[in-house]
């Protein structure tokens, strides 16, 4: 199993923290990871970080698709896997409706047929076998539209691109799985069950068996982020997890298009999600933080003393040597929770 560190994107101020970076590299963290929404961005942290290490990887978890073109993501790409020596990876997602059309302006469309091609457009890029060309719903290259010149031609990158370069996908339903499995190299999930494979493993075989990669869990990062809080006042921990899945179930969407609200009923928490969104949306935020069940918490997340947490551990431990996670992406309050990580999982096979 690898570990990821991730950092997530800033408040008010942008802050990078750079000493709990440093601590995940020296660990053994195969990676680190950013993220964004309305706010700071995910790629220039990642930049910064790569600066400042010399063996941990970073990427981006995720880039929003309609905050830029897959042209300019690949070339984000190749500028940093150069300049990083290779340790450039990419997370790509499409977000929300409410980020996407109240932010960027941009309609949220069909967000898997946008993946699909956004990734294409990436890979053949970086593969610079020929000048580039797209005709798709979301995307057409050269573009020949309304308002068009008709002076646009194929052009094949100046960069001599890595091909490998990994690409990530952030999903959260079963069919973004599938389209992870069929053209990506690993995918990220909000969090997970690690005793619930079984949940997305015929959605991951679905993708495998279109593509002609020879592609399988083998070689494809199944990386779910994973929310750590150390203690032993447990219940003071899991309160502190129980706000953030609160914010996604009850209120990063809306009533009816709330993709972590669907993903809670999936695990087997159906009437709770519907407490949890009521509660939430009517502005009982901590309400609907209590309501979200300890037995959830403790599912998906490292919470309580060093103890507990190693019991834990060894659910996730067991899920990697079935073959099920590839990385957990981890998001940690402080050095010593990495370090009792690290102790645990970082040097498993």
């Amino acid at each position: 199993m690898k570990l990821g560190l991730m950092v997530g994107y800033s408040g008010p101020k942008v802050k990078i923290p750079m000493d709990m970076v440093l601590e995940a590299e020296q660990l053994g963290f195969d990676s680190v990871w950013t993220a964004e929404a309305w706010g700071s961005d995910a790629v220039t942290p990642v930049a910064w970080m790569l600066a400042q290490t010399t063996r941990i990887k970073a990427g981006t978890a995720i880039m929003q698709m309609s905050a830029r073109t897959p042209s300019m993501t690949a070339m984000t790409a190749m500028t940093l896997d150069h300049l990083s020596g290779g340790r450039f990876m990419v997370g790509i997602g499409p977000s929300g409706p409410q980020v996407i059309e109240g932010w960027y302006g941009d309609a949220y469309g069909k967000p898997l047929t946008r993946t699909k091609e956004y990734i294409s457009i990436m890979k053949k890029i970086f593969e610079r076998k020929e000048p580039l060309m797209h005709s798709g719903e979301h995307y057409q290259i050269p573009f020949n539209g309304t308002g068009s010149t008709g002076l646009g031609k194929p052009l094949k990158s100046i960069v001599h691109g890595n091909p490998d370069i990994p690409v990530y996908t952030g999903v959260a339903t079963k069919k973004g799985v599938e389209v992870a499995a069929e053209h990506a190299d690993g995918c990220f999930l909000v969090w997970t069950n690690p005793n619930r494979f079984d949940l997305w493993e015929p959605s991951l075989e679905r993708g495998f068996s279109k593509r002609s990669d020879g592609k399988s869990m083998k070689n494809f990062d199944f990386a779910p982020f994973v929310r750590m809080c150390m203690g032993e006042d447990i219940d003071k921990c899991r309160m502190q997890i129980k706000h953030g899945l609160a914010l996604y179930v009850g209120g990063m969407g809306a009533r009816e298009k709330n993709f972590y609200n669907d993903y809670t009923k999936r695990l087997g928490y159906e009437k709770e999600a519907k407490l949890i969104q009521d509660l939430y949306l009517s502005g009982k935020k901590n309400e609907a933080a209590a309501a979200v069940p300890d037995s959830y918490v403790d599912e998906t997340s490292l919470v309580g003393p060093a103890g507990h947490i190693k019991e834990q551990l060894s659910e996730w431990r067991s899920a990697s040597k079935r073959g099920e996670i590839g990385t957990i992406v981890l998001s940690a309050n402080s050095k010593e929770e990495l370090r009792l990580v690290a102790e645990n999982l970082v040097r498993l096979p």
